[in-house]
């Protein structure tokens, strides 16, 4: 057994880079994460090995819990798969798990800026812009109580950086016609026929997460916006992939011509009587996106949520 060692602590990603390193010198062509809190079981890897192929990450999926998961890790677990998927498409499951499989050369062809716990998340999306695959594979996991948890994660500091990524990324993913350039030789996916496209889009961030921030931001680039906001709201919908159904569901009703009047009569209610129709429709309007849009949020996220768990999708929870 071989133990490497930084000097100091440099932060998971910046370990895992220098794993892959080491690997890559030695001729390895896949490298075998996992967690050092005892939560996984190593007896689930022979599971991935018949998934293992090149250019394709493996995430083992947490679906088989033992103890009690605790809800910040929960709600963790979706927000990062919900923003994995706004910044590069892909439908995963648990992105947050550290029982990964990696192929070694491909991810050292990425351009990888983080070196903390955010290494984790930005190594997905940048893979997928990349050319590279990445498949769930369902394991277990055990959370233990009390001083038996056993975890370097520092929730403020950690959280901060995870969040500075995800915003980092898309913005790339907005403001760049190709966010990573394409890895060579890797397989390209195979042709998907109609069919296959709609029921994508229709999935495409059906998540309670997902359908919620999809409704929020068109509401609320719409009435900012208008009349130019559902243009916008589609290209933001295009480049981030949101729920297309639940974007063009909340657009129907932007595009209404009572929306401004119902603006400017908001605007004409708070300012004084000499103020200009554009002073109240900008007034108003700015109060009506930000108190709907998030009333819309919580609303669409509930009723969402409920549906899920009265009818729970196999396979894919975004």
């Amino acid at each position: 057994m071989t133990v490497i060692r930084h000097p100091s602590n440099r932060g998971k990603g910046a370990a895992l880079l220098t794993a892959f390193e080491f690997a890559a010198e030695r001729g390895a062509q896949y490298l075998l994460t996992i967690d050092g809190d005892g939560q996984h079981f190593p007896e689930d890897i022979p599971a991935f090995l018949p998934r293992v192929a090149p250019g394709t990450i493996l995430l083992g999926s947490r679906d088989k819990i033992i103890g009690e998961m605790p809800r910040s890790s929960l709600f963790g677990r979706d927000f990062s798969d919900f923003w994995i998927c706004v910044e590069c498409g892909a439908m995963l499951r648990d992105t947050q798990s550290g029982f990964r499989v990696y192929p070694v050369q491909p991810v050292l062809n990425l351009k990888l800026a983080t070196r903390r716990y955010n290494f984790e998340m930005e190594i997905i999306s940048r893979a997928v812009w990349a050319g590279m695959t990445v498949e769930s594979v369902p394991i277990r996991v055990e959370y233990f109580a009390g001083d038996k948890r056993v975890s370097h994660f520092r929730p403020f500091m950690d959280n901060l950086r995870i969040s500075l990524i995800h915003t980092r990324l898309v913005l790339r993913r907005l403001l760049t016609p190709i966010p990573h350039r394409r890895i060579p030789d890797l397989p390209r996916p195979p042709r998907r026929t109609p069919g296959e496209w709609f029921k994508d889009i229709c999935k495409q961030n059906s998540s309670p997460l997902g359908l919620s921030a999809a409704a929020a931001l068109t509401v609320l680039l719409s009435t900012l916006l208008w009349p130019w906001g559902p243009i916008v709201v589609l290209y933001v919908a295009m480049r981030c992939h949101l729920n297309k159904i639940m974007v063009l569901a909340n657009l129907l009703i932007c595009l209404s011509p009572a929306l401004p009047q119902f603006c400017l009569s908001v605007g004409r209610s708070v300012l004084h009587p000499d103020a200009s129709p554009f002073l109240r429709w900008y007034v108003g309007s700015h109060i009506v996106a930000f108190i709907v849009s998030p009333l819309l949020a919580i609303l669409v996220y509930g009723v969402a949520r409920q549906f899920r768990s009265l009818l729970p999708i196999a396979g894919n929870p975004t």
